[in-house]
Parts: structure tokens; sequence; C-alpha cells
């Protein structure tokens, strides 16, 4: 496999205990070969100073203890690391996820919106987004919640303008060219299509989340019978929030 290799990476300021290093300016899957390569080179680099490490679709937060190490070192040693880096060609490998999910306007409400927004039918905007077999880019905003891409761009919609105030749990929802499933239930403004049975988040699981960053998922469209079967929520989104879509 060969990945394509980063532009010049830019270190940038995030505070007086942290580096942003942005390796690339658009969303790849190959970016991940890379991400996940300088993670593993400053969890040596940095040892006991290191205090986080935040990847994203195309950036790494490098967080570090100011007491153990200055910012000007913590630079040197980012940019020593950066200038011998190799792909770690494994992230790319991760697991393969079939998640079970019903799309319904009473589950997923924004479905109508997002077909007229898409010039699509209803049906099409399923068949869209369960057409694509995404990859997990970062997890974040709540334990368990992955973030994945890459949407068609034919459903690329804007997030709301008012978020809801509550997501039920295991929400299916896109917004710009991402995806994800909400792994509790919380604020959030992505547009709502449906629902999964699967269980996101669990204390009882090893690591909790049942996604990682470079797994791969797919979402398998179920009859309702089918979801109630396997678990699934059938509750009816309660949307008391205005839904127009972000201007």
């Amino acid at each position: 496999m060969s990945v394509n290799a980063p532009p010049l990476p830019r270190i940038e300021a995030a505070g007086l205990d942290g580096w942003m290093v942005r390796l690339f300016e658009r969303i790849d899957e190959d970016n991940l070969a890379w991400i996940s390569a300088l993670s593993r080179e400053c969890e040596s680099a940095f040892g006991a100073a290191l205090i986080d490490l935040v990847p994203s679709y195309t950036t790494l937060l490098v967080v570090f203890d100011p007491l153990q190490l200055t910012p000007q070192a913590a630079r040197q040693r980012l940019s020593e690391r950066l200038h011998q880096l190799q792909p770690d060609e494994a992230a790319l490998a991760g697991e393969v996820h079939e998640l079970p999910a019903w799309y319904d306007t009473s589950v997923g409400p924004d479905l109508a919106r997002v077909a007229a927004h898409a010039g699509l039918s209803v049906e099409q905007v399923i068949e869209c987004h369960a057409s694509v077999t995404y990859r997990v880019f970062a997890l974040g905003f709540a334990p368990g919640f992955a973030f994945m891409g890459l949407l068609d761009e034919k459903l690329d919609v804007p997030r709301l303008d008012t978020p809801r105030q509550r997501v039920p749990v295991n929400s299916v929802a896109i917004a710009g060219r991402q995806t994800a499933a909400y792994p509790t239930a919380t604020p959030g403004g992505w547009n709502l299509l449906g629902r999964t049975a699967a269980k996101l988040f669990d204390r009882e699981r090893e690591g909790f989340s049942l996604l990682n960053v470079g797994d791969r998922v797919r979402f398998v469209p179920v009859e309702r019978d089918t979801f109630v079967n396997e678990g699934g929520d059938t509750t009816p989104v309660n949307d008391t929030t205005t839904t127009r879509e972000a201007s």
C-alpha cells in the first residue's frame, strides 16, 4: 500500500501547553497513516511530559506538561520527529463494522429536509448514505462519538442553525461530509436520518467505544421489526427545536 506524503507540515501554537501540527489541508483516508505515525512518535519523544494527543482529519494536537518541557523544547522535538516521519500503514487496517440502521422519519426527522436539499427522494438519501463504507477519522465530542467520512457529496448538508437540546442515543446523523452515530443522548446539531441498534459505548467493554480511529463502518438498512429484535429503540424524536439549515 502506498499513501500520499503530507505537504510541509505546519506547527501552530495552541496555548502555553500545546502545539497543533497541521499535516494536511484536505480530508483523505491516507491522512490516517501519517497522523497515527506522528502520534506514535510523540509518545516516544515526549514520554512522561506528554499529557494528551488529539488526532483529527488533518491535524494532531499535542498537549504537554509545561512544568517538564518548555514550549520551545516541545516544538523542537516535534520538528525532529516530523523530519523522519514514515506512514503507519497498519492504521489503515482497522476493524470493519456493520451497524444495523433503521431509517425512518420518526427517528430521523431530518430525512425529508436532507432529501429536498439534495434534490433526491428519501429512499435515494437512504441508499446513498448506506452505500458507502466510512472510515473513522477521530473520536471526540462525547465518549465513543466517532467522526466518520467521507459522505457522498450529494448529501453535503450543513449543521442545523439551532442544535437540538437532546439527540437520542444511537441516532444516525450527517453534517457536511461527515456522518456519525450518537453513543449517548446529548445536545447536537447534526441532521438525523435514523437510528442504529448497535451499542456504541459500553463501560463493560475494553476501551468502552465500539469504534476506534482507523476502523471502517457500513450502515446496513433494516426494517422496523428487525431493528426492534436487535434491541433498537423506536421512541420518536421529540423535536421541539427549530431545524432550519445553517446559513
